[in-house]
């Protein structure tokens, strides 16, 4: 029969896979998990500002590029993004899983900030074509990587108010690359493409030397992986078996996807919007979309991840109620946003739904993790992330199909009702035991040790 020093000594060896998180957080400064933030940050801007530019440069490339001047060609060329973004979406995130983070961001920056100078040398529609190919595969293993790594540095309080903040770079980077347009004009649309790609390149350079990856995370290095075979054993399908093998996954993924269209639908079709509804120019209509939907989103951050991390702290659904909570707010917005042809009330809609949508967006990965495991968020989180963008594909083709016959306003109306669905379905069956995943592991762990010990 073991002492009770000695069953205490194993029940502490059992608990080590989830408090050395807490200890090598303590071992790093408590300022480095921000400065993550905040380098990531920029690279989140980045991502989107590259991506948007060429939607705002279409009648500058057209010039030189006649074949722009083809609607559906152009539209063909902003789908190439999105279908090849979302395929390989999952299979970026099972490799961050399983590889160094910082060196799949450092790569997918310069990778991406490549294709954007090498885009300012295209002299025909072909060349574009194969250039945004490239972007998507790049630019898809980003997300997964930069969430999954933020997710990891803050293991207690400010989880969600780290992740909302980096998601505000994404806002940033889309209302920037509005401005493609007119900085093309200015210069050339040449010249706008090399900049930027420099910028790029230049910033993943000064990444190699800042941003470091979280001790323990998977092959980091050889002295992690012979303290965590059990880690690196695991193959991609039997991560695929857990991850899909949780009811709540499913629920995340269809309340992911379902937002993704109104997310998606203001993001492309909400200037058009305005400017059917309110009779404005386009000139005016598409900045104030924009603005209005960029703008109330940073409110929303600001606003969700606090509260997420502080209700979290009393009732563990707290993450799931704020997230509900943005969800509600983005229903009856989406209504009066279709239905409303007053300026006041349109700008007002579309205020309400940013900031519910900051407040759902801030709460995403964190309520990930407190279903999935480390092992596997990055996988999990890049199978939400294609689907969510092959949803917004859908949807945007869908729109221009629907806008004559249906109108774009009762479209939107519609969309609330589909959320509506999804806010059930995430007040019924999301019920996690713990804030973190690991933390529930290592419960289990322990007590199957304090069995064994006792047997």
């Amino acid at each position: 029969m073991p002492t009770a020093e000695a069953l205490r000594i194993k029940q502490t060896k059992s608990r080590i896979p989830y408090e050395s998180i807490h200890i090598m957080t303590k071992k790093e400064s408590n300022i480095y998990p921000w400065i993550v933030v905040a380098l990531l940050w920029v690279v989140a801007l980045l991502n989107y500002m590259d991506r948007q530019m060429l939607s705002t440069m279409q009648s500058n490339i057209a010039l030189d590029i006649p074949a722009l001047n083809n609607a559906e060609a152009f539209g063909a060329l902003m789908a190439i993004f999105l279908w090849v973004y979302g395929i390989a979406s999952p299979f970026s995130g099972a490799v961050a899983d399983r590889i160094s983070r910082k060196w799949l961001i450092v790569g997918s920056l310069g990778v991406w900030s490549a294709v954007t100078f090498a885009m300012g040398y295209c002299d025909s529609f072909q060349q574009l074509m194969w250039l945004r190919g490239i972007m998507g595969i790049s630019e898809a293993l980003y997300i997964p990587s930069a969430l999954s790594l933020i997710a990891d540095y803050f293991t207690g309080k400010g989880r969600s108010l780290a992740i909302g903040l980096h998601m505000t770079g994404l806002y940033c980077g889309q209302a920037l690359g509005g401005f493609g347009s007119l900085v093309a004009t200015t210069w050339s649309w040449q010249s706008t493409f090399h900049w930027f790609g420099i910028i790029g390149v230049a910033y993943a350079v000064i990444l190699i030397f800042l941003l470091h990856e979280k001790s323990g995370h998977g092959a980091a290095s050889p002295a992690q992986t012979a303290k965590q075979p059990k880690r690196n054993s695991e193959s991609m399908i039997q991560s695929l078996a857990v991850v899909f093998g949780m009811v709540a996954f499913w629920v995340i993924l269809f309340f992911f996807a379902t937002s993704s269209i109104p997310g998606w639908a203001t993001k492309n079709w909400l200037p058009t919007l305005f400017k059917d509804n309110l009779g404005m120019s386009m000139e005016w209509a598409g900045p104030m979309a924009t603005l209005t939907i960029a703008v109330s989103s940073f409110i929303g951050v600001m606003i969700g991840g606090p509260i997420s991390d502080r209700w979290v702290k009393r009732n563990v659904r707290g993450r799931i109620f704020t997230s509900a909570i943005g969800l509600a707010m983005m229903i009856p917005a989406l209504v009066l946003i279709g239905l409303a042809h007053n300026a006041w009330l349109s700008v007002l809609a579309g205020l309400f739904f940013g900031v519910g949508y900051g407040m759902f967006d801030a709460n995403n990965m964190p309520i990930l993790c407190q279903f999935v495991s480390s092992r596997q968020r990055a996988m999990a989180y890049g199978f939400m992330n294609s689907l969510g963008v092959i949803m917004g594909a859908i949807t945007t083709q869908l729109l221009g199909g629907l806008a004559d016959s249906v109108g774009l306003g009762m479209c939107f109306a519609i969309m609330g009702g589909i959320l509506l669905v999804a806010l059930a379905l995430q007040l019924c069956v999301l019920r996690p035991k713990y804030d973190d995943k690991d933390q529930e592991l290592a419960e289990s762990a322990s007590n199957l040790s304090a069995e064994t010990a006792e047997a």
